[in-house]
């Protein structure tokens, strides 16, 4: 935390000096909480909107863009899944069009490389055209149906019926592109505070400026070591611990986070030739996520997967890893268990996969019927923060809210930023950068 704690000096002046750095670093016209790629381009859009402010981003990890960003597929996704008119469509295709043009102008490498969305069974064909159907009042770009052949032409291994084929969808590493953000926003005068885990909020009760106008930082942010910056806003994008953030400013915990965590399989090296594209399963509308896909890598590796199931410690990515706290907050919310009787086979079904290997690879056979149990092994796995309502509703769109009272007032959380946000981060920044001008007039 050298930008709040410095260092001191021997001498009475280096002290005073020091102090007067300390005051000064420590206040800042808006903090942001959370250096995910959503909170990470969230500030960089606002210092760029308002030059002459102080910005923070508060991060309590020792690095940035540790969780979901550094822990997803790397899909620029082109907005086809998304219900016509909703954020997460608009957000998506214009994301996606900036992402690349963002890749672009920073030299951050990335692959155009397709994806196919593939029908094996003849009932998935009316889903499959219905699809197709929303990918294009969603404008997404180049869609068309294909048929069996022109899969093979595309994906020699793959097999199928009919596919909608995506060619703008493509891969990237999502955390070099937060990083990025994150050298524009300090590049910007931004100030990044890593090691930080804000655990509360309080107005202060005197002027920490000495301004005769009265408050100019009224926030207080503590961290779990007790440290302190003063603020006038604060943003929240802290993705599995929202719900917590907004409790914690005194603000309602709905929508409720529930962690899930999805594990991969990878395949060998040798057998990495068999995937050119991103191959997806035509979603099941029953069912909330959308099934087992093969996905290539920046590394030329390929991700195969993946599962959901409940994760039991909300950054938990190893099928041990337990906390108490995570674990009662999610098995005692009756929304879980209401989502859970919905789906139960689903559920079941997702449990067994998690634990036989053969049971992932007969999923993926039916696509690459050449795939063995011996080509793959075992991979990386990732936590989603999905939000949930009090009735078992997954809450599919982006929420933004703030609260009540003095401090609520002063706040606007990102209560729910679900997948495809890091696609959409430059677009979903903007909105925030616009919902921040009009609730905070800056």
């Amino acid at each position: 935390m050298a930008a709040l704690l410095g260092r001191r000096g021997g001498g009475s002046a280096a002290v005073a000096l020091w102090r007067a750095q300390r005051r000064q670093r420590s206040t800042f016209d808006v903090a942001v909480v959370g250096a995910g790629i959503v909170g990470l381009a969230a500030a960089r859009q606002l210092v760029l909107r308002h030059p002459a402010l102080g910005f923070a981003v508060l991060e309590k990890e020792r690095q940035l863009a540790c969780h979901q960003s550094g822990h997803n597929s790397g899909v620029i996704h082109s907005g086809i899944y998304y219900t016509p008119g909703s954020l997460k469509a608009k957000l998506c295709v214009q994301g996606a069009a900036l992402c690349y043009e963002y890749c672009d102008q920073k030299g951050i490498p990335y692959k155009q490389c397709g994806k196919l969305i593939v029908a094996v069974e003849q009932d998935e064909i009316p889903r499959l055209k219905a699809l197709y159907e929303r990918g294009l009042q969603n404008n997404v770009r180049g869609l068309k149906l294909i048929g069996a052949k022109e899969i093979q032409a595309k994906e020699p291994f793959c097999r199928g019926l009919m596919a909608l084929d995506s060619p703008y969808t493509g891969i990237v590493d999502y955390k070099q592109v937060a990083q990025s953000y994150a050298e524009d926003f300090q590049e910007a005068g931004g100030t990044v505070l890593t090691d930080f885990e804000v655990t509360d909020m309080e107005m202060a009760k005197e002027s920490s400026s000495g301004s005769e106008d009265g408050l100019k930082y009224p926030v207080i942010i503590r961290n779990s070591k007790g440290e302190e910056i003063y603020c006038r806003h604060v943003v929240t994008c802290a993705g599995l611990y929202s719900d917590r953030l907004s409790e914690i400013s005194g603000c309602s915990p709905e929508p409720r986070i529930v962690p899930f965590r999805g594990d991969y399989l990878v395949l060998k090296p040798e057998k990495c030739y068999m995937v050119k594209g991103n191959i997806y399963p035509v979603p099941n509308p029953r069912f909330p996520f959308l099934g087992f896909h093969f996905t290539p890598r920046m590394d030329g590796s390929v991700w195969l997967g993946p599962n959901a199931v409940l994760a039991f410690k909300r950054e938990g990515y190893k099928l041990f890893d337990f906390s108490a706290t995570d674990f009662l907050d999610a098995v005692l919310y009756s929304g879980l268990w209401k989502l859970v009787l919905r789906n139960l086979s689903y559920g079941l079904s997702e449990m067994y996969r998690a634990c036989f290997l053969s049971a992932q690879v007969k999923e993926l056979q039916k696509f690459i019927p050449e795939v063995t149990v011996n080509d793959v092994l075992r991979g990386p796995s990732g936590v989603r923060a999905q939000a949930l309502d009090s009735d078992g509703n997954l809450v599919d769109d982006f929420v933004f809210d703030g609260g009540t009272g003095d401090i609520g007032s002063r706040i606007l959380h990102v209560r729910n930023a679900p997948s495809p946000a890091a696609t959409s981060s430059l677009a979903i920044a903007e909105m925030i950068a616009d919902e921040v001008k009009r609730r905070f007039e800056l």
